[in-house]
């Protein structure tokens, strides 16, 4: 008799120490072998190339692909109950390429004695795995969910050990970072395409880009959903971060049984290098079967479900402004974006709540998103200062709105100044004085709502923010507008009154980790006159430890010298009274992070020009005589409060 999937699934089990899934959790027996004489089962799921000519386009690439054709031949690889959720490793069939079977594994799970529920795929990230935690919280929320670990690597399974097995993309190999290859399929152009072992096809092809191969894995974890007992096969939604945001995007585009989805710093698209109108945008010359055939701009066009973009503004992945020009054509009523100020691939809490909101309207329809907030930008204003207003959707209640603005052009290091929004009836306006025509301009809103009662206890916020599209004007359009240079810099950088809203924070539970970033310093208006001090007044009711660290030329931010970081150690007495703390350029030592390789010693800072990002945090490492040291490291006691952090400037200037 041919092997089924129960059969397998008990050797697999056997072999893993692990919980069988009774016959209840799949919806059917698949054939995993036949018995010679019978047709060969492990026919290859794709189309042989026609003529042996790559496809030109999605058509091409996806035509006579069906993701629900082939059996799944699920393996029931382990089960466990947490909080009352149900949670099972699981594998599924991804496909047969190369007379050879590819298998995904996954975390599976549900809120226990849940009915027909609505189901989401999560896709994890570059270098991620499947993870139950993003599992569990899926699952708190009311969802099914399928956490699938397309990158290979071992799998998060929280509070239960497993070691059974994982996936195994059979003769390709899509692992991330690669297992079997040095070659990564994942960069896109002609080293992407060319075959070698590890692809599909034996001619330069789109096929053989392992996103092409992933996204046939995430197109399969939909037709796992529609097989089992626990969900609602007609309400399934997708969500991902970075190279799972992209994947995310894409299969949004062509896959229709998906009804919502949420991608987060990745989908942001391609801007060519001709397309001047975008001043800040990272513009790239892709090969013409590069943007025809993997970039997201050609999926972009085919999306149809409803679709909310998570990003913040300094993402280093998904540029905020090649997405808000890709992106620029979904229509107002399908498309929503919730991007977090000052952050870089991660969200603050009141954005990441969005994503549930939005599945919970588009799969349980318990919720109603307000539309994105109009934006208005004016150059020809009777002064010369530009001026923006902004209009929010009034269906909820609005708890204030956050008018930013920026004038720098490189997106990862861009600081985004609050332009002071007043509200005026409906709407809030600002003005946005530049401090020269030669540079662009950007604004973007952020509107904050009343989170409904119902999730504050679940989600430990009390708002949710809805972004606006982002508007931009070049130097150009400026001139020609009349705008005026009317701001100038100031030794005062921020006097706390507005607590950390000119920063991120991380770790801000973890007392002896705690860290608080700015770019203010980047930002010509703040940046160190020649010879200035950085001083700032701390309250610390106890002894305590501040690390300051400065981050010079990060990312690329300006066009000449190397990238580097510096720290300084201050230690604080113990004192109710305010007490004022001082960095001079004398006081910097090489971070330990960023030393030197080859025993090369960069060269100090000879001044503030080039200061990417600042931060202050209890603990930091240094580099003294050629060895590192730790700085600081005891947890911090008693209050976290700041005040006017300032230049003061060098008597001689």
């Amino acid at each position: 008799m041919p092997l089924t999937r129960r059969d397998l699934a008990k050797g697999v089990a056997a072999a893993a120490g692990a919980a069988l899934i009774g016959p209840a959790a799949f919806a059917a027996e698949t054939r995993v072998g036949d018995p010679p004489g019978r047709a060969d089962p492990l026919q290859d799921s794709l189309p042989p190339l026609k003529g042996g000519k790559a496809p030109q386009n999605l058509d091409e690439l996806w035509g006579g692909y069906d993701p629900a054709k082939e059996p799944l031949e699920i393996e029931a690889c382990k089960e466990w109950e947490q909080d009352g959720i149900v949670l099972r490793v699981v594998r599924y069939r991804v496909g047969v390429f190369k007379g050879a079977r590819s298998t995904m594994a996954a975390i599976y799970g549900f809120p226990k004695g849940g009915g027909k529920l609505p189901a989401l795929v999560e896709v994890h990230g570059g270098g991620q795995h499947a993870s139950a935690r993003a599992v569990i919280e899926d699952a708190r929320h009311g969802y099914a969910c399928l956490s699938i670990n397309w990158g290979g690597n071992p799998m998060d399974t929280g509070q239960v050990k497993y070691d059974g097995p994982n996936t195994d993309w059979g003769r390709l190999d899509c692992t991330h970072p690669p297992q079997r290859t040095p070659k990564n399929h994942f960069v896109g152009g002609a080293s992407s395409f060319a075959p070698d072992e590890f692809t599909l096809d034996p001619v330069e092809s789109p096929r053989n880009s392992n996103w092409f191969i992933v996204l046939v894995g995430v197109r399969r974890a939909i037709t796992f959903f529609a097989q089992q007992p626990e969900t609602d096969p007609a309400r399934i939604g997708v969500h991902g971060h970075s190279m799972g945001g992209k994947l995310t995007t894409d299969v949004s585009g062509i896959d229709r049984r998906i009804k919502a989805s949420a991608p987060s710093c990745g989908g942001a698209g391609v801007v060519l290098e001709s397309q001047a109108d975008v001043p800040g945008a990272q513009k790239t010359t892709p090969a013409p079967l590069d943007l025809a055939c993997v970039a997201d701009n050609a999926y972009l066009d085919r999306i149809a479900c409803p679709i909310l973009y998570l990003g913040p503004t300094n993402d280093f992945n998904g540029h905020l402004d090649n997405m808000m020009y890709t992106w620029r054509n979904l229509p107002a009523g399908q498309v929503r974006f919730s991007i977090t100020p000052h952050m870089n691939h991660r969200h603050g809490p009141e954005f990441e709540v969005c994503r549930y909101l939005w599945f919970d309207q588009h799969l349980k329809g318990t919720f109603a998103m307000p539309a994105t907030p109009r934006i208005e930008l004016a150059l020809k204003t009777p002064d010369g200062v530009p001026a923006v207003t902004v209009t929010p959707d009034a269906a909820r209640p609005v708890k204030g709105v956050d008018l930013y603005y920026a004038i720098d052009p490189q997106i990862t290091t861009r600081f985004w100044r609050d332009a002071g929004a007043r509200r005026e009836g409906e709407k809030w306006s600002a003005l946005c004085p530049v401090m020269s025509t030669q540079q662009p301009l950007f604004v973007l809103a952020n509107v904050l709502y009343e989170l409904p009662e119902s999730y504050r206890a679940l989600d430990k916020i009390d708002t949710f923010a809805i972004s606006s599209r982002m508007l931009w004007a070049g130097a150009a359009e400026l001139a020609a507008a009349g705008v005026k240079a009317t701001d100038r810099p100031e030794l005062m950088i921020d006097d706390g009154a507005r607590g950390w809203h000119d920063w991120y924070v991380l770790n801000w539970d973890h007392p002896p980790l705690w860290t608080a970033c700015t770019r203010k310093l980047k930002d010509p208006k703040w940046r160190g006159p020649d010879g200035a001090r950085l001083a700032v007044d701390i309250k610390s009711t106890k002894e305590n430890t501040l690390v300051f660290t400065f981050q010079v030329n990060e990312w690329g931010a300006f066009s000449n010298g190397p990238a580097t970081a510096w720290v300084a150690e201050k230690k604080l007495k113990a004192s109710d009274d305010w007490q004022t703390v001082e960095v001079g350029l004398e006081d910097l030592l090489p971070a330990a992070e960023k030393k030197e390789k080859k025993g090369k010693k960069d060269e100090p800072p000879r001044n503030w020009q080039q200061v990417a990002e600042f931060s202050m945090s209890p603990s930091g490492a240094a580099v003294k005589d050629g060895q590192e040291v730790k700085l600081g490291g005891k947890p911090w006691q008693g209050p976290r409060e700041f005040r006017n952090l300032r230049w003061i400037p060098s008597a001689k200037t």
